[in-house]
């Protein structure tokens, strides 16, 4: 039984289910791939370049005998490694979330002979095989396209200090939806934000997760006794809340597509009080390691001006990180207030949500407010 050529929508609903395989090079996995594949490699990097070279400079038929010497001392290795992922995902299996078959996904980048040559030898092997027509090319094209489509966001606004990303994962646990982009993008968005935090990703690799996201969302439904499982309108149950950010967040950019749908969304804004979010500020960050706090200020030193600059470092030089973090929320609220006005029919889409401290129980203030409700039937 041959390996069954299947589209995008298909592919991505079967990948919930069983494991899935990028047979690309090294090169090309680490740079980004579908999320949540395993790699396996038909070609090293090396190979593949040579490949590509014969290919182009002499023939199709040598560059598929070359990477038939290739391949051929790589088969058993890979069978092997397949059914180790295969037997370990089985094992694992205690809900029926996961089928527990044989059956396996695999992607090259079109779909073509890298695809096929391991979709072969695994069905061979008894695998059930599925492969993704127009391969990772095509997963990119979905990627993007989700982008453009109308998501119904609900932005959280406040400024820096107030807690937003405490709050939106309090959100999630009162059943509502939300998109953690900090979280997808390793990086909390200040000239601070990758103090601490892992290696971010490309930014090809930040979209594909950044989408699989919005698909996760879209196809599940509100939590019994939800606020959003009480909506009578079906189109309004998928609303997705997010934290008001610059585009740009540390190394990566949100996707222009969806940038623009999130500054034409309605923004709940919580209204904190400045002395609480700097005590707050100093709680989160007042630890962190004070050398890579003054190379940070150094890197916004243009725009916060070079007294203010000097000013914040030496406080912190002399261990007055109150002082220092005074200096730079400071800067950080003229920014914020400049984006956030930066908006068409600002005026409209504000809602301020007036919040005496910095606490996850801002989040009923947020839910019980008729601003939400009239973000929510917008």
């Amino acid at each position: 039984m041959a390996a069954e050529k299947i589209n995008i929508e298909k592919f991505l609903e079967l990948i919930k289910h069983h494991p899935v395989f990028d047979v690309r090079s090294p090169g090309e996995y680490n740079h980004a791939h579908i999320p949540g594949s395993h790699s396996l490699p038909l070609f090293t990097n090396e190979e593949r370049a040579i490949v590509g070279t014969i290919y182009k400079q002499e023939s199709r038929e040598k560059a598929i005998k070359t990477g038939l010497d290739f391949f051929g001392p790589k088969m058993k290795r890979m069978v092997e490694e397949v059914e180790s992922i295969v037997n370990n995902r089985q094992s694992g299996v205690n809900d029926s979330e996961h089928q527990t078959t044989n059956s396996i996904l695999v992607y090259c980048w079109r779909g073509g002979m890298r695809s096929g040559a391991v979709s072969w030898l695994l069905d061979l092997y008894g695998f059930k095989v599925y492969t993704l027509a127009g391969g990772y090319k095509k997963f990119r094209n979905y990627v993007l396209d989700s982008f453009k489509k109308e998501h119904r966001l609900k932005i959280l606004g406040g400024y820096t200090g107030s807690g937003k990303t405490e709050v939106l994962r309090e959100l999630e646990r009162n059943g509502e939806f939300i998109l953690d982009l900090e979280d997808i993008a390793k990086h909390k968005g200040s000239a601070f934000g990758n103090i601490g935090m892992p290696q971010q990703p490309t930014q090809e690799m930040f979209e594909n997760l950044l989408s699989m996201k919005l698909l996760s969302v879209d196809s599940q439904q509100p939590a019994a006794g939800s606020r959003q499982s009480e909506i009578a309108d079906d189109e309004l149950k998928n609303n997705i809340w997010l934290e008001d950010e610059s585009q740009r967040i540390g190394l990566v950019n949100i996707p222009n597509d969806l940038w623009k749908t999130m500054r034409r969304s309605a923004i709940c804004f919580l209204d904190i009080p400045f002395e609480e979010r700097l005590q707050h500020l100093v709680d989160e960050y007042g630890q962190l390691e004070k050398e890579r706090m003054i190379e940070a200020i150094g890197r916004i030193r243009e725009r916060l001006g070079g007294l203010e600059a000097k000013n914040a470092i030496a406080h912190l030089e002399s261990n007055n990180t109150i002082e220092s973090f005074r200096i730079l929320l400071k800067y950080y609220d003229k920014w914020y207030l400049k984006g956030l006005h930066n908006r068409e029919n600002i005026n409209s889409l504000l809602h301020l949500i007036k919040c005496d401290s910095v606490t996850t129980e801002n989040v009923n203030r947020l839910l019980s407010s008729h601003q939400y409700h009239e973000t929510t039937s917008a």
